[in-house]
């Protein structure tokens, strides 16, 4: 069986308001509804566990019942950081558990179906894989003051699969602030990571005008 932690702490800073991110409207309806929404549409019997801060599920569920959201998932609380909320939502998935868990950001509606399936088929073969995307702007290294050749870089984005066993195991070690993502946990662990194409539609709604920008993405049908 499958499983997608969806994780969803933002606070909603730089938005310079006062509702988090992840329950922003775009299209009429919470950008974390969308998500959500977006991995049932790829699999129906995909098992959903969405984390969010304990002092926001209230609210969540109050936004549930005016929107009549009645999608099947389990809830997790939210950690101290990334890592931790991981960790809370790893540990609804039961020990002996086989297949693909991957982990979202609940700020990424966008993700195209193909991209999901390609992460969960890729993360059957080699245990762990993370969507990418390349870097389209002139890169410039600030302590050197000098550009840097974009085609060494790329983009990381969500959902990141992994080995189930693989996953538990890697989020056992003690926490280091260089987990800037799941991939970044699991290498420390040893475990290589693969690469597959992520779609460029798949943005991180954290700005203002990434709003614009999604709103913009919902009127082309995406």
């Amino acid at each position: 069986m499958d499983y997608i932690i969806i994780v969803a702490g933002g606070k909603g800073l730089r938005m310079g308001g006062d509702i988090p991110k992840q329950f922003l409207p775009i299209g009429g309806k919470p950008v974390l509804m969308r998500t959500l929404e977006r991995f049932h549409e790829y699999s129906k019997d995909l098992q959903i566990i969405l984390v969010l801060p304990k002092v926001q599920q209230d609210y969540w569920k109050e936004l549930c019942k005016h929107y009549n959201f009645t999608l099947d998932y389990q809830l997790a609380n939210g950690g101290e950081t990334r890592f931790h909320s991981v960790q809370n939502g790893l540990a609804l998935v039961p020990n002996d558990a086989e297949g693909v868990v991957g982990v979202h950001d609940g700020v990424r509606p966008f993700v195209s179906i193909e991209v999901i399936k390609n992460c969960y088929e890729t993360a059957r073969a080699k245990q762990a894989v993370i969507p990418v995307t390349p870097v389209v702007e002139t890169l410039r290294h600030i302590p050197t003051q000098k550009n840097v050749l974009r085609s060494d870089f790329c983009l990381v984005q969500t959902p990141q699969c992994f080995d189930i066993l693989l996953l538990k195991a890697a989020n056992k070690q003690p926490y280091s602030e260089s987990f800037t993502d799941d991939a970044s946990v699991v290498e420390a662990y040893g475990h290589d990571v693969e690469m597959v194409d992520g779609n460029r539609e798949n943005i991180k709604i954290t700005t203002p005008f990434d709003l614009i920008m999604a709103e913009a993405l919902l009127s082309s049908h995406l």
